[in-house]
């Protein structure tokens, strides 16, 4: 079964209510109105983090380094009734970046309490591996999507990867 590559990086910095982590109300494309992480597609040719950097650029407008990610796991997204919708997903975190997050024709982005994430607004899955992950818990985890490719038949914990 083959899945598309695709990245997150989730940019923490601490804030006088305790950490927060920057995500995005997605403008256009796969997740339409949803909150979901700054990230998307390994074009051919680009490591992992090569591919979140360009993607933190392009959708945010920071300045992410390749140096300072710390890899936070994987995430396979299975979509039973549409296959071509799978996606193994790497996940990143940094505290390090340049410039301040901006809206682009694709995102806008929103600075969220890590303790109190908008979770009703993401991709259901979000709370299976979000919170872990940006407590700093490394995933490799399985998500099998139901027919209505939104709602989660099934997570499946594996051990970690690199």
């Amino acid at each position: 079964m083959m899945s598309t590559p695709v990245t997150l990086c989730f940019l923490l910095r601490d804030a006088a209510s305790g950490t927060e982590v920057l995500l995005g109300l997605k403008r256009t494309g796969f997740g339409t109105g949803k909150i979901v992480g700054i990230g998307g597609h390994v074009e051919a040719g680009e490591t992992d983090a090569e591919a979140v950097v360009r993607e933190v650029w392009e959708e945010a407008g920071v300045v992410v380094r390749e140096e300072d990610l710390a890899h936070a796991g994987v995430v396979e997204f299975i979509f039973p009734s549409r296959m071509e919708w799978n996606m193994s997903c790497r996940l990143f975190t940094t505290r390090r970046w340049e410039g301040e997050p901006a809206e682009s024709p694709e995102i806008i982005p929103e600075w969220f309490d890590v303790e109190a994430l908008p979770l009703q607004l993401m991709w259901q899955d979000a709370e299976h591996w979000l919170p872990p992950a940006l407590a700093g818990e490394v995933h490799n985890i399985v998500v099998v999507l139901n027919e209505d490719n939104e709602t989660v038949a099934s997570v499946e914990k594996l051990p970690p990867r690199m």
